[in-house]
């Protein structure tokens, strides 16, 4: 059929630790993913199965990854305006309460985690280092 793409299944796997995931771990993941979604029929008909590990310049997805990933740069896009703005770019800063903090060039801003609908890590070179140091 024309036009009709099959179903696309994506996994990001991270370690607990510090240790980051590697080529053959994904690998060793897809391959068991595959056998259960396989035998527990969850997909009918063909499927593409993507399992990757989040990268350098990740999203960030749960409100601990704001302060794990403070001191670093971070894009965030809300889902409605604050203070006219959806999108601002900036230092992470961590979290108060419900709230994302982030440096940016006007001064500290203070998000609703809740309102965040895309953020993300900005690859730069302190933080490439910082990957690099870890690993």
């Amino acid at each position: 059929m024309l036009g009709l793409k099959s179903p696309r299944v994506q996994i990001m796997v991270e370690r607990a630790g510090e240790q980051t995931v590697s080529l053959d771990d994904c690998a060793q993941i897809s391959r068991a993913v595959s056998v259960l979604l396989d035998v527990e029929d969850l997909i009918a008909g063909a499927y593409t199965l993507e399992v990757s590990s989040p990268g350098i310049d990740r999203p960030l997805v749960r409100i601990g990854d704001f302060d794990r990933f403070a001191g670093f740069e971070a894009k965030l896009e809300l889902a409605r305006p604050l203070e006219g703005r959806r999108r601002f770019r900036g230092r992470l800063l961590g979290t108060d309460s419900e709230m994302v903090r982030l440096q940016s060039a006007d001064g500290m801003v203070s998000v609703p985690y809740a309102d965040i609908h895309r953020a993300k890590l900005v690859l730069t070179d302190e933080l490439i280092q910082a990957h690099k140091d870890k690993t």
